[in-house]
Order: C-alpha cells, then structure tokens, then sequence
C-alpha cells in the first residue's frame, strides 16, 4: 500500500507562481512512477507532467517550459515537486498527484489551484 498527500495549492494572480508538493509514503519501493493530474470544472482529467524511478520526466504539451517536475527521495518516502510558473486563468482546476506501481495507481486527496485574471 502506499499513502499520497498534496499540498501547496491556493489562489494566484495570473504570471505568478506556485509550487506543489506531494508525499508518497508506505510501499515505496514498488513505486515506478509519480506525477500529476488535473481536473477542471466540466472538463475530464487530464495528465500535467510525470517523472519515473529513473528520473526521465514528461509534460503536457501545454504546460512544456511553464511547469517543472522534480523528485526527491529519502529512506521511507518520496517527494515530488511540481514548479508552476507563468500561470494562467486556464490552469485554475484541481491537481491530483499519484504515485504509481506495477499493480496500481494511488491517488491524493486534490489540491485546488486557482489563477485569477
């Protein structure tokens, strides 16, 4: 089993910038994969950015050079990092991030961000 946990969302003018967190705890070992996903009102969910065991990472074409993925390891639990920059009214939803294993994909809780005009 593994545990997932978001944070760092909150409201933003459009141009700036946030940076979500998110810990993965448990079974972290079986872990191959992390990343991000989000939801917009209306609008089905959708993958934001990824980073594998490897460290090899990959981007929505919308949010290639705006947004940035990073992880750091240590002994029991793994974080992950999404650096937002240059945000935009369009990026406001709710980002989910997951950690994925062979067998299964665990997700957190959401975590709301929100890009005014």
């Amino acid at each position: 089993q593994v545990q997932v946990v978001e944070s760092g969302g909150g409201l933003v003018q459009a141009g700036g910038s946030l940076r979500l967190s998110c810990g993965a705890s448990g079974s972290t070992c079986s872990i191959y994969a992390m990343g991000w996903y989000r939801q917009a009102p209306g609008k089905e969910r959708e993958l934001v950015a990824f980073i594998t065991h490897g460290g090899t990472t990959r981007y929505a074409d919308s949010m290639k050079g705006r947004f940035t993925i990073s992880r750091d390891n240590a002994k029991n639990t793994i974080t992950v990092y999404l650096q937002m920059n240059s945000l935009k009214p369009e990026d406001t939803a709710v980002y989910y991030c997951y950690a994925e294993t062979w067998s299964n994909k665990y997700w957190g809780q959401g975590t709301q961000v929100t890009v005014s005009s």
